[in-house]
């Protein structure tokens, strides 16, 4: 526990009472600089395990709140500590991609396509997911967010690593933007059926059971867009790394 007879900022000892914060402690404020802080406040360290842990509750279908009462971290901690979790996460995303070819025979390269409906903040702003992944190797090879349009699909296309996009067949739904932005040549658009695309129509489900921002009805919604594409980038680095551990060498 610390004891502060002084203001945290500045140094100055001549503070006020100012009310009470949300625990029910009493708030102070400093009369020189204007600062407000709590008189006794605890200096809790928190250990590489429980950081291991959280990061992990981080990427399971569990709300903010409910890993700050499972773990017993404020919310303000959480969040700087989510923020700093998200921005670390690369853009390549892990992708274990296929070593260029050196012999005559190569394995065929096969990529599935498939867009997520989400919102942010409130229903009435969707957020569409555009997911790209190697039907082989079930990695996610590229995502963007952004609407149902052509513009969004075009952004699709240029995120996807130049090898896939110079050799892979890309098997979509009959959703007509996809015509317009992956070349006829590698494009095969198929129905439900033919089960061209039920790898990432599987991985659609493995995030909503597992990103609680991606439930329909839920109350762990995003409240930011950054958050929200952050979260989904979180999970899907672990994701790959799972994946490109369970390769065969």
């Amino acid at each position: 526990m610390l004891v502060r007879d002084a203001c945290p900022g500045c140094g100055s000892t001549q503070f006020k009472k100012n009310g009470h914060i949300h625990s029910g402690k009493q708030n102070h404020q400093c009369k020189a600089c204007g600062r407000q802080f709590v008189a006794s406040a605890e200096e809790r360290i928190i250990s590489d395990e429980q950081r291991t842990l959280i990061a992990h509750l981080l990427r399971e279908r569990i709300s903010l709140r409910g890993i700050c009462r499972a773990v017993g971290v404020s919310l303000t901690w959480l969040l700087h500590f989510m923020v700093e979790h998200f921005a670390a996460c690369p853009d390549h995303l892990h992708v274990q991609l296929p070593v260029r070819p050196t012999a005559v025979v190569i394995r065929q390269l096969e990529a599935e396509t498939d867009e997520l409906w989400s919102f942010v903040a409130k229903k009435a702003n969707k957020q569409w997911l555009w997911i790209a992944m190697d039907a082989k190797t079930r990695q996610v090879i590229a995502f963007p967010m952004g609407d149902r349009s052509r513009e969004s699909g075009e952004r699709l296309w240029a995120k996807i690593p130049a090898v896939y996009q110079q050799q892979a067949t890309f098997y979509t739904d009959l959703y007509e933007v996809y015509k317009g932005v992956i070349p006829p040549a590698q494009h095969k658009a198929i129905t439900k059926k033919a089960r061209k695309t039920n790898h990432v129509e599987r991985f659609n489900n493995t995030l909503r059971q597992r990103v609680s921002r991606l439930v329909r009805d839920t109350l762990s919604f995003s409240k930011k867009l950054a958050n929200h594409i952050g979260a989904i980038k979180f999970f899907i680095c672990h994701y790959n790394l799972a994946k490109a551990a369970a390769l065969p060498v």
